[in-house]
């Protein structure tokens, strides 16, 4: 949390960079997930609910202790928790 003037709060958000294997023949290598949100368990909610319909839910295990690995970067402006990006090869 960052402390503004007076007694306002805003939640710190981060964008996380997270790398994510899937097997042949979904997928040759995997992919990158880039994602923004204020904690570890949002983004993991946010990955898990973004692809929820698609069947990777075999590669959950592993994503939590991916997000806890991934570079993360605090931001500066204020943002809205999704899913930026997913890249899969």
């Amino acid at each position: 949390m960052v402390h503004l003037k007076g007694n306002l709060h805003k939640l710190m958000k981060y964008l996380y960079l997270i790398p994510h294997a899937i097997s042949f023949p979904s997928s040759e290598y995997g992919g990158l997930w880039n994602v923004i949100a204020e904690s570890d368990d949002e983004c993991f909610d946010l990955i898990s609910n973004h692809y929820e319909y698609e069947g990777y839910d075999e590669y959950y295990p592993k994503l939590r202790e991916n997000i806890l690995k991934a570079p993360k970067f605090a931001l500066v402006d204020e943002e809205t928790s999704r899913v930026v990006e997913a890249f899969t090869t």
